[in-house]
């Protein structure tokens, strides 16, 4: 798949063709409007990285608070590619690895810490298991909690699951945990479904094999998306315990919650529309409406008793009644980007 994407980039075109010399990993980061996170990712990049050869990326998606000169003067190594409108997380991961000269491209959010030469680490465990397309870390909370960022691919059952939230209650559950893996410790390594594109060191051969992210999904599902495309075509995907990183998740979708929190499950529904068939898409438009509804009674009850957040928690009540409402009479409106959807043959 070839990205069609306008762009600036701080290197021309013959000087890219005149480099061509491999690395062991292209790190990718891409970011919006979040200078001081791509400070600190950056700089923990270029201090806790050693004994491999690298060089990183970063794709800029119009930010209007200097990121990219902050990255241009403070990191001019990187080599910066310059949207002129926010293209969304996908498409510009792709932008990267279209240039990517690496023999492994590293797909970094924005708001990570890497820990005690993470990147190295996860090569190194890539390069001992060559029939691996993807691999993701430990990653932590900023107060060194397990994050979970490994899970099974969406389906009506998994959506179920979450609706009813069980795997609140049985949390040791293999059945009621599935989704999330909830009964996993992350201690050990283990063959997964997906792992969370915030730290995915991917195979350049493998890409190659079958082709860039989906720019369908504009932001999240892309991971699991790739992740079954890889699976499909006979590759693995790992999880080591051997590299962490600090991720603090939510950064740059804060700036609209609600679009990007309604965007979470529409991707969830766009890969059962791409990857299933049958009954499995409207059971999966019902559940996925089923969880937003069910919840819609808890924040309007929330919303007014609290009076110094009313307004929010109305807001959030408001965002819940419109993914219910939308799941079942027409999902595509919970896309941040459904002409792309309708552009599709």
């Amino acid at each position: 798949m070839q990205v069609n994407t306008q762009m600036q980039t701080d290197e021309t075109k013959e000087d890219r063709q005149q480099s061509q010399e491999v690395v062991d990993v292209s790190i990718i980061v891409v970011a919006w409007n979040v200078k001081d996170l791509v400070r600190d990712c950056l700089k923990s990049v270029y201090e806790q990285t050693r004994d491999i050869s690298f060089e990183v990326i970063y794709v800029d998606n119009a930010s209007k608070d200097g990121t990219a000169e902050m990255v241009a003067n403070e990191f001019p190594q990187v080599r910066i590619i310059r949207n002129n409108e926010n293209k969304g997380f996908i498409i510009a991961n792709n932008q990267g690895i279209e240039i990517a000269k690496g023999r492994y491209v590293l797909l970094l959010n924005s708001d990570t810490i890497v820990l005690d030469n993470a990147i190295a680490k996860t090569v190194r465990f890539a390069d001992s298991h060559p029939d691996a397309a993807v691999v993701g870390c430990r990653v932590l909370n900023p107060d060194r909690t397990l994050q979970r960022t490994c899970f099974m691919y969406p389906s009506p059952l998994n959506m179920l699951l979450s609706a009813i939230y069980l795997y609140k209650i049985f949390p040791r559950s293999r059945f009621f945990g599935r989704e999330l893996m909830t009964w996993w410790d992350y201690n050990d390594v283990r063959e997964v479904q997906s792992v969370c594109g915030c730290f995915s060191l991917v195979r350049n051969k493998a890409i190659d094999k079958i082709g860039y992210m989906d720019p369908t999904y504009f932001v999240y599902g892309d991971d699991p998306d790739w992740c079954y495309r890889f699976k499909k075509s006979g590759w693995k995907i790992m999880f080591t315990p051997q590299a962490e990183i600090i991720h603090y998740g939510g950064q740059t979708t804060k700036q609209k919650a609600d679009r990007f929190y309604l965007q979470l499950h529409a991707a969830k529904l766009l890969f059962i529309k791409k990857h299933k068939n049958g009954l499995k898409f409207p059971l999966a438009c019902f559940f996925t409406s089923l969880f937003f509804l069910t919840r819609v009674p808890y924040w309007f009850a929330v919303g007014m008793l609290d009076k110094n957040k009313k307004s929010e928690l109305l807001k959030t009540t408001k965002t819940y009644l419109k993914g219910g409402f939308y799941s079942i009479v027409d999902w595509r409106n919970l896309l941040m980007n459904k002409e792309a959807l309708e552009e599709e043959p």
